[in-house]
């Protein structure tokens, strides 16, 4: 695949290596119910916690028949990149709740219903302090075993999980599904080389400058089919789609330029060896960057690792863009994170309190 060609594909996956082929979105909100039918009856609190200073908002779920003279293990769920909890992080977090385990979905500083500012702002570097605090809240429950929290993410969520979790010894166990880990190399391929890179670094640092001295936010769309300057510039069903990401509680039009030096200059990779507990990686060859997940895989600082591969016909990126909804993809995935948790979390975690 020549670098034209990826970065056209890149573009597809960037804004939350969101998307999904528009051919499959009419079937989205069936396969919507039916996950929503074969869930047992599972409660669900808003609740905040401190995130430096920033309120942060989130859904807690608690697994059916919660027994109040039990502790249970928890899970800290996140989603990619410009996503709030109502989308792919609250899907498994409500999945993952339902096979026993008490989840948190919340929106991360500047997104959603949490505070931060400037908002819109990405930050992976802010994203992974939030999980950690996430994790310092979850300890406070009385109804959570603090020895045994555990976290998930999807997407561009599994580089902040990552990078977490190679920090912090709280966190017991991970499970990454479709990850997006790429390093300096990897970006360029999906945004025109080292000189488009460095032009959107750029205009990041001059958004920067302008914020620190006007206080004045730049935004270009997170999503359009119309504007090419777009964080996403396409016909991305996923974020297009009403029945599927195109929720209320999302911005489609709102990505701070700033967020561009965050994004680009992230680097995951160097977490691998530092990331020592219990680690399942859930890909495929037609997600996104496979070999970086093999590699990522090879470099992890725990032999208690598995790569689950699944198989599909689909080429890279297209088969990444089923992890967020669809019904195959995500049920896969849920059955080997809930077997994965369950050995990794369950047997040292319920005890009476």
């Amino acid at each position: 695949m020549n670098k034209i060609l990826l970065a056209i594909v890149g573009m597809a996956i960037l804004g939350s290596c969101a998307s999904e082929q528009r051919r499959m979105s009419q079937h989205a909100s069936v396969h919507a119910a039916k996950h929503s039918q074969h869930l047992k009856q599972i409660d669900m609190k808003k609740i905040q916690f401190d995130s430096e200073g920033a309120q942060l908002t989130g859904n807690l779920f608690y697994p059916p028949n919660l027994d109040a003279n039990q502790t249970y293990p928890a899970i800290v769920v996140s989603g990619s990149w410009t996503t709030v909890k109502e989308q792919m992080a609250g899907l498994y977090a409500e999945k993952l709740a339902n096979q026993g385990f008490i989840t948190l979905a919340f929106d991360f500083r500047n997104f959603g219903e949490s505070e931060g500012e400037p908002r819109f702002y990405e930050s992976p570097a802010a994203k992974k302090l939030d999980i950690q605090n996430a994790v310092t809240y979850l300890a406070t429950l009385p109804e959570v075993n603090a020895s045994q929290i555990g976290a998930m993410g999807i997407c561009a969520g599994a580089m902040y999980t990552v990078m977490a979790a190679a920090e912090d010894d709280r966190i017991q166990t991970v499970v990454t599904a479709a990850s997006w880990l790429h390093d300096a190399e990897a970006v360029k391929l999906f945004y025109g080389g080292e000189e488009g890179v460095q032009a959107k670094i750029h205009a990041a640092q001059a958004a920067k400058r302008k914020y620190a001295d006007e206080g004045v936010v730049e935004y270009i769309p997170t999503i359009s089919t119309e504007d090419p300057g777009a964080a996403m510039y396409g016909p991305y069903d996923y974020y297009l789609n009403p029945s599927r990401g195109a929720i209320p509680q999302w911005s489609a039009d709102k990505f701070a330029v700033m967020s561009w030096e965050d994004w680009l200059t992230a680097d995951p990779m160097p977490s691998a060896p530092n990331l020592t507990v219990p680690t399942l990686m859930i890909h495929s060859d037609g997600a996104v960057l496979p070999q970086y997940t093999r590699n990522f895989f090879e470099k992890l600082g725990t032999s208690d690792k598995k790569l689950h591969w699944m198989e599909t016909d689909l080429e890279s990126p297209f088969h990444q863009f089923k992890y967020y909804d669809q019904t195959a993809e995500v049920n896969e995935s849920i059955e080997e994170a809930t077997s994965w948790f369950r050995e990794k979390l369950t047997p040292r975690s319920i005890g009476s309190r």
